[in-house]
């Protein structure tokens, strides 16, 4: 029985990015994914931004679409568009994305092992059953990377993320301008709904919330769909942190942890962002032959100074969403539809990064009108 000193259970972005790094520094390393197939089934939208995509470091192959800006359409009828003039965000093939990324942490020398399920601790090794039956895998460290459900963190007794939103996304028939994402606000008043080109007349419609998910969608589709659903998959977007990310010689990456951002739902940018903390980490206490919380607590400190601010900022815009009516959403992007703002957002706008552009934006003169309807969710905690 080979012992490693870093075991990496899942191998979606995060958890390949962490295998890769890990590997990389010389740590013996074992990559551990449930599927028999990396990449699948695919639970993302697919849309990366330039940073996110650069931190996956891998070749452009998986890019189906590229996209320059956005539109948001509100169930009144009102339209805020913006547009960089350049690339800003890719659509991604999933599959293929996450299978190169898995095929890297294997160069890079980690020991890659599918159709391998997590099913338990036992002590500082990991219980695995699958193609080859039931084994156990003995490690230094274990890198939780196995989403937002997170087997890891159940079997540890973890306290999870404290909001999860359930998702539907479908690939559709639809012809549209193929530069923009199209956002839809009222298509589910918890988050939103969302249509992203992906080229040859196609579409990737998908939503999501907390209640009534698959009447929602089927309302969506109606008045959006130029043809049938040609593909339909589910998915779960945890947000808000766990209360702590590391503990019992485990730390927490990516979906596992809660690292989706509040503002959109993306996990692949912060995902691939923690991996590398947590790498780090992993190579120190394995360095220090010490795997106590007094060393993984470094990963914490980590991931904070990096994206930390952003996520709270994020739950507090989230927490904000849910009190606004579509009648408020609505008076927001009519305000919102001045030349001056959009140049703002052009010139601001990040999406891994959106607390600048909406601080930038709270502080506008421009939209002193509707302040008293934000202060009513809170708008003095997003502005400080």
């Amino acid at each position: 029985m080979r012992h490693y000193d870093v075991v990496v259970v899942g191998a979606g972005p995060a958890g390949s990015a962490a295998a890769r790094h890990c590997a990389e520094q010389g740590l013996s390393t074992c990559l551990i994914e449930e599927h028999g197939t990396i990449g699948y089934p695919v639970q993302c939208a697919g849309l990366l931004s330039e940073a996110a995509f650069r931190e996956c470091r891998v070749s452009r192959r998986s890019i189906l679409h590229e996209v320059s800006g956005a539109r948001i359409i509100t169930a009144q009828g009102s339209e805020l568009s913006f547009d960089a003039g350049r690339t800003r965000a890719f659509v991604a093939d999933r599959a293929i994305l996450d299978r190169e990324m898995a095929m890297h942490a294997a160069d890079a020398g980690a020991d890659v092992r599918l159709k391998t399920a997590y099913s338990g601790r036992k002590g500082q090794a990991v219980r695995t059953r699958g193609v080859h039956g039931r084994g156990e895998i003995p490690f230094r460290v274990l890198i939780a990377a196995d989403g937002p459900r997170s087997p890891v963190a159940r079997s540890l007794g973890m306290p999870r993320p404290p909001i999860f939103l359930a998702g539907l996304q479908a690939e559709i028939i639809r012809h549209m301008d193929g530069s923009h994402v199209e956002l839809y606000p009222d298509a589910s008043p918890e988050f939103f709904g969302w249509v992203i080109p992906i080229g040859k007349g196609r579409a990737r419609i998908g939503l999501a919330g907390t209640q009534d998910i698959p009447e929602r969608f089927r309302m969506f589709c109606r008045g959006i769909c130029d043809g049938g659903v040609i593909h339909l998959v589910s998915g779960t977007v945890p947000l808000g942190v766990m209360e702590k990310t590391y503990g019992h010689a485990t730390l927490f990456v990516g979906d596992a942890a809660g690292f989706p951002k509040p503002t959109s739902g993306g996990g692949v940018y912060t995902g691939v962002r923690s991996a590398a903390h947590a790498a780090a980490v992993a190579g120190e206490a394995c360095l220090r032959n010490d795997t106590t919380d007094a060393v993984l607590a470094g990963y914490e400190q980590r991931w904070k100074a990096d994206f930390g601010r952003e996520l709270e900022f994020g739950l507090r815009v989230y927490r904000l969403r849910q009190q606004l009516s579509p009648v408020d959403i609505d008076r927001l992007v009519r305000l919102l539809n001045d030349p001056g703002i959009i140049d703002d957002i052009r010139q601001f706008g990040d999406m891994d990064r959106p607390a600048a552009v909406i601080r930038h934006l709270l502080k506008n003169p421009k939209l002193f009108p509707v302040l008293g309807i934000l202060l009513k969710g809170g708008v003095r905690q997003i502005i400080k």
